[in-house]
């Protein structure tokens, strides 16, 4: 094989090497890229089905029932809602009428599956996204009487 043969057939393997590559990394990033909805774009069928994905907003007030270490719960951007079902210990700082992010997927019967669920950390911290998912809802509502 001549010497330029063998620069060409470098140069190819190399581009289809990072070509590979390229390909494995965008897998691994899309595989591990979790989105963020509210209960109205849930409710609106903007949310994956069977991917998995964070709802927010706040704890419905008299929602919260607790059955061993299942946990049923609705999430509210004032607008809509959304039933959550988690099997494990709650963060110690969850609340009813308090702001909550939770991690899973959407289950055919409507009712979100969480596989994690993150509470605010102080008395004004609410996730800056539920923060607006509330105060956007807040204003369709308004414009909606």
């Amino acid at each position: 094989m001549k010497p330029r043969h063998k620069r060409i057939a470098a140069i190819v393997l190399g581009v289809v090497a990072l070509g590979i590559a390229t390909a494995l990394v965008l897998t691994a990033f899309q595989q591990n890229l979790v989105f963020f909805f509210t209960p109205s774009q849930v409710a609106a069928n903007e949310a994956p089905q069977g991917r998995t994905f964070r709802i927010g907003g706040m704890v419905e007030k008299g929602s919260v029932k607790r059955e061993g270490v299942e946990v049923r719960f609705v999430v509210t951007d004032t607008a809509k809602n959304i039933a959550v079902v988690y099997r494990g210990a709650l963060p110690d700082l969850f609340r009813e009428g308090k702001g909550v992010v939770a991690q899973g997927q959407l289950g055919a019967d409507g009712v979100f599956r969480a596989r994690e669920v993150l509470a605010k950390h102080d008395e004004n911290y609410m996730p800056p996204e539920a923060a607006h998912a509330v105060e956007k809802a807040q204003k369709t509502l308004r414009l909606d009487k």
